[in-house]
């Protein structure tokens, strides 16, 4: 039986973005699941958009995801480590293998001469395709061009590829996700393989390096269906097996417009950044064209591994829900150990002074506050108010403190918690007879609480607070209630 050998090949002109994340995931899952080889290659070719940072971002973002490569950069094997710029030397050979079995063939058309073809099709409202122009020249003619100081591109002859391998210019393949496929050749035009300055098109590298690297299959976005009818042309012409090809739907944005920055985080790092666990995020993405076959949602990747079909990936393009990404982010955080989580909080707490707190009061202030988190990221807001020692207010905290019954409560409550033992179960219990008391006057408890609570923390919602008085300390807490009255 074939050894299923995929890979995910990024260009490194930008961060690994979610779309390209998903592609590797859907990857990494099919070879999980037929016990096969998951390859990276990183597709620099165009230099100018080319950068080490992106190509690092690529690597920590695959990593983080748990997506860990079997062969490419900084793994080898039999066929890696693969960074495409480094293979130049090995396309020119199957450029004159083509050249030699006519499949191929020399243009030396100036971009010039292009462009008015161009004009030419679009003046009569035609689709460009190339003339031919180049096909048949003489070994004179092509002396006379290269003494002009010409350099030939080279050209795949597609109707000669069709007629030797197809009886009709229709070309047909059964793809792994969208069923059969087909187009009309003849509207392809003879594409360049290899361009004048003698490096390789991306649909001639691509066929080289994947047969090379012995692809089985290829699982891509559907962006590249045009290419595979040319792709496959080049693999029949080489007299190499042709890999089956699964295309992916596209993921649009909750507008149904192309998923950009404007909705939100789109690259894999911001996603992190934003404070979204990557079990979160992968858990999310494998839903993205796909469902369980139990129905359950939540499921960690070896689960979705063990349960993913390739044939049953949607062929339709999927729409990237924030709110339901959050949603299994909070589930995801709530599975965390209190220790766990207060070092995956660390880094959104470095503008606070954590040596005001003890041990005891940082674990009690995260376990008060986590329970409301979507984002890990949530946590700077939450615990502004455990810090320093003036409150900042928001808009209800400071109507709510203005109030006079807020204000009379204040005062009673200074008076009375000035001779409060100041540990948990003491300040429930003087904080429940607080509330009776201000009940028997009229006042309802949680309006009582809000009052203390404004005072406190600037805000009328938040955490438990008999956690936060006893963690922002007996002092503290008089003094900002003290600063609250008029």
């Amino acid at each position: 039986m074939e050894e299923v050998r995929v890979r995910i090949a990024p260009s490194p002109s930008g961060n690994l973005h979610v779309g390209t994340a998903r592609t590797a995931l859907f990857n990494y899952l099919f070879a999980k699941k037929n016990n096969g080889k998951f390859v990276l290659r990183i597709e620099d070719t165009d230099a100018e958009r080319t950068s080490q940072e992106y190509i690092d971002n690529i690597f920590d973002s695959l990593k983080a995801l748990g997506l860990n490569w079997d062969e490419g950069p900084d793994v080898g094997g039999p066929y890696g480590p693969y960074t495409q710029s480094e293979r130049f030397d090995i396309y020119p050979k199957y450029v004159q293998q083509l050249l030699d079995s006519g499949f191929a063939y020399e243009c030396f058309c100036t971009p010039e001469e292009l462009e008015a073809e161009k004009a030419e099709a679009t003046a009569n409202k035609k689709p460009y395709v190339y003339s031919k122009k180049c096909e048949n020249l003489t070994e004179d003619e092509k002396a006379k061009l290269i003494a002009e100081g010409r350099k030939p591109a080279i050209r795949f002859n597609i109707a000669k590829a069709q007629r030797a391998f197809h009886d009709s210019s229709i070309l047909e393949f059964e793809d792994l996700v969208k069923g059969k496929l087909h187009m009309d050749t003849d509207l392809l035009g003879d594409f360049v393989i290899q361009k004048s300055n003698g490096a390789p098109t991306y649909n001639f590298a691509v066929v080289i390096d994947d047969m090379l690297m012995k692809i089985s299959h290829v699982i891509r976005g559907e962006d590249h269906i045009s290419n595979t009818y040319k792709q496959i042309l080049i693999y029949e012409a080489l007299g190499v097996p042709v890999p089956r090809f699964g295309h992916l739907g596209m993921i649009l944005a909750p507008d149904r417009s192309k998923l950009s920055k404007r909705h939100g985080a789109t690259a894999v790092s911001d996603f992190v950044k934003e404070g979204y666990l990557t079990d979160a995020l992968i858990n999310f993405v494998a839903l993205l064209g796909w469902a369980p076959s139990d129905g359950e949602e939540l499921k960690s990747v070896d689960e979705i591994a063990a349960d993913f079909r390739i044939g049953e990936i949607s062929s339709s393009n999927s729409i990237f829900e924030y709110d339901k990404l959050k949603w299994m982010n909070s589930h995801y955080i709530k599975q965390l150990s209190l220790e766990e989580l207060e070092e995956r909080l660390k880094p959104y707490l470095e503008k606070y002074d954590l040596s005001e707190l003890s041990k005891e009061h940082f674990d009690k202030m995260i376990e008060i506050t986590r329970e409301p988190l979507t984002l890990l990221s949530d946590i700077t807001d939450a615990v502004e108010y455990f810090f320093g020692d003036g409150v900042n207010f928001d808009e209800s905290g400071k109507e709510t403190i203005e109030t006079e019954t807020s204000q009379n409560v204040l005062k009673d409550f200074i008076e009375k918690a000035e001779t409060w033992e100041w540990n948990e179960e003491n300040l429930h219990e003087k904080l429940e007879v607080f509330r009776g008391y201000w009940k028997e006057q009229g006042i309802k408890p949680k309006v009582t609480m809000w009052a203390v609570r404004a005072a406190v923390t600037g805000r009328t919602r938040g955490a438990d607070m008999v956690g936060i008085l006893e963690v922002i300390g007996k002092d503290k807490t008089l003094a900002r209630a003290k600063s609250a009255l008029k």
